[in-house]
């Protein structure tokens, strides 16, 4: 594409505001990526809670946008021109409130927390529906039960892509995928489900707050609806410098879980993804719903309202990463240079020479607590016998087989007790992006076939620029939008599971599945 046809404005924009990362790319046309750019942030842990500041939110998103634009400029020679239509995205899930004059309450509260077993207890009871601890009603509701002051004057409830949006449109909606992760949704009218809400209301009713849930909550729309424009104060938010003008319509906000279901074309039923970076979750979106409630399912939708069964574990890769950097200080403390990328690579491809139960290694990668196997709190833990076969390999086969396991233990629930079965599993996000490693693994891991299509590293804000371009072009429904005119006959390089590789995971599983209580037993001593 020349730069004429970009000034054009035949182009839309995606941003998502990652874990460890703000993206933003421009697709053209073909939905292909024309150019991109992106900004480093970092949550951190203040007073117990993982947050990050909302200044940082912006900072972050100017920062990106103009690395966009220097790249439009550097690729094609001109200034990014307007688009079509933009898409904001966001991690799922949060704490975000705000009284009647915009001013935020309280500190953002991530999806990390895990500080809200007592209310996600009491609501899964009421409404017999399983409420997760990283939910936003969660939040809500702990800190009602905590006798928080802010709660009373609290106008409006969000998420962090929520925020963003609002802030850009003034506009005070959700994707109906996002606002699946904030309460439960009726599939039947792809609102919140007003029973639950009701229930809600009635449960707080003594607390005499002079809102009602309904009245803070976003209004909930489905992919392709139209969400607001920019506005002038939105422009000048998003890019300070003028390169976009006010007018331009976003698409409906998004989380990252309903963007990675789009970005790896897994909205349709049967149909499954295996998002892999900071934290892992895996979205199967259902035939029909399960049998029972489990604590360790969560019930979302696609971004069209389909049910999805998620199995959400808040580490993934974060503990690799740390040994990763600590590699990297011992290159540069004897002189050597290597390219952070190629480090990855090799470290990650040293894992296929491993034993295939890692030689006795294990790995706990309990950055931040984790919901499935009860722990509060986070207290990454390495362990080996003397015994144990401890080299390299075996070494990073160990901790790359960590950030599968907690994903495991939920996924089984899936597929042998509830009987849920795929024909392939498509993975995107960092722990994919070195070819072949991650998805053998996973293959073993999970017992099925996994999927990973060249479009694995564009990640969230592809996906949600591929949401703004189904609102301007939408013909027919999203899952024929993207299998038809996106994604073709591109289903991705299949992998299907090694036998080797299985039966060491399932010997890795067992002695990690004996280990856990000596993680618990960790974090109560640390304490």
């Amino acid at each position: 594409m020349n730069g004429k046809d970009l000034i054009s404005g035949r182009t839309t924009l995606g941003i998502e505001l990652g874990s460890t990362r703000i993206k933003a790319v421009l697709i053209g046309e073909d939905y292909t990526t024309l150019a991109s750019g992106g900004e480093t942030w970092e949550n951190r842990l203040e007073n117990g809670f993982w947050t990050y500041h909302l200044d940082e939110v912006w900072q972050g998103l100017q920062n990106a946008v103009q690395k966009l634009s220097d790249d439009v400029q550097k690729r094609y020679g001109v200034p990014l021109s307007v688009p079509e239509a933009i898409g904001i995205s966001g991690m799922m899930h949060g704490y975000l409130a705000f009284d009647k004059s915009g001013k935020q309450l309280a500190p953002f509260l991530t999806w990390r927390n895990t500080n809200t077993e007592q209310s996600a207890k009491l609501l899964t009871k009421e409404f017999g529906f399983n409420i997760p601890q990283r939910w936003s009603i969660a939040q809500l509701y702990q800190a009602i039960l905590n006798k928080e002051e802010h709660v009373k004057d609290i106008s409006y409830l969000t998420t962090l892509a929520g925020y963003v949006h609002w802030k850009l449109t003034g506009q005070k909606v959700l994707g109906i995928g996002e606002a699946s992760g904030m309460f439960p949704i009726d599939s039947n009218s792809n609102n919140f489900n007003a029973k639950m809400v009701s229930q809600f209301d009635s449960l707080i009713g003594g607390s005499k707050f002079s809102w009602k849930l309904s009245d803070i909550l976003p209004k909930v729309l489905n992919a392709g609806e139209n969400a607001g424009s920019l506005t002038a104060e939105g422009a000048k938010l998003l890019d300070p410098k003028g390169g976009l003008a006010a007018g331009i319509p976003l698409c409906p906000p998004e989380g990252d879980a309903g963007t990675g279901m789009v970005a790896t074309n897994s909205v349709a039923v049967r149909t499954g993804n295996v998002s892999a970076g900071t934290s892992i979750f895996a979205m199967i979106v259902l035939e029909k719903e399960l049998s029972k409630v489990y604590q360790e399912i969560d019930m979302v939708t696609t971004p069209s309202g389909k049910p999805v069964a998620m199995v959400h574990c808040n580490n993934c890769t974060t503990d690799l990463d740390a040994w990763v950097k600590l590699f990297s200080e011992v290159n540069e403390t004897v002189g050597a240079t290597v390219d952070k990328g190629k480090l990855y690579d090799v470290l990650y491809e040293k894992a296929l020479e491993a034993d295939p139960d890692c030689g006795g290694l294990l790995s706990y990668n309990y950055d931040a607590g984790e919901v499935i196997t009860g722990l509060e709190q986070g207290r990454p833990l390495f362990t080996r016998m003397p015994d144990s076969r401890f080299s390299l390999a075996n070494f990073m086969r160990a901790l790359l087989f960590s950030t599968m396991a907690t994903l495991k233990i939920g996924m089984d629930i899936l597929t042998e007790k509830e009987h849920v079965r795929l024909d392939k599993i498509l993975g995107h996000g960092g722990l994919f992006k070195t070819k072949i490693v991650g998805q053998r693994l996973m293959a073993a891991a999970l017992k099925t076939p996994v999927a990973v299509m060249e479009t694995a590293g564009e990640g969230g804000a592809w996906g949600i620029a591929l949401l703004a371009a189904y609102l301007q072009q939408k013909e027919g429904t999203l899952e024929s939008f993207l299998a038809q005119k996106v994604f073709g006959k591109n289903s991705g390089d299949l992998l299907e599971p090694d036998a080797k590789d299985v039966q060491g995971f399932t010997a890795f599983m067992k002695q990690y599945t004996k280990g856990i209580a000596i993680e618990r037993a960790a974090v109560e001593h640390l304490q």
